[in-house]
């Protein structure tokens, strides 16, 4: 393997786990406030 190819695989591997922890935030915060949005009272 190239030191490029390494550099690659190391800069990938190191950016996976904040990825999946960011998206994995984003995506319940998402839900969660679309499911608040259902509950509340929409007349005004």
């Amino acid at each position: 393997m190239s030191t490029l190819e390494s550099v690659i695989w190391h800069v990938l591997g190191y950016a996976a786990m904040p990825v999946i922890i960011l998206s994995g935030f984003v995506g319940v915060a998402a839900v969660s406030l679309w499911l608040l949005s259902l509950g509340k009272d929409k007349e005004i």
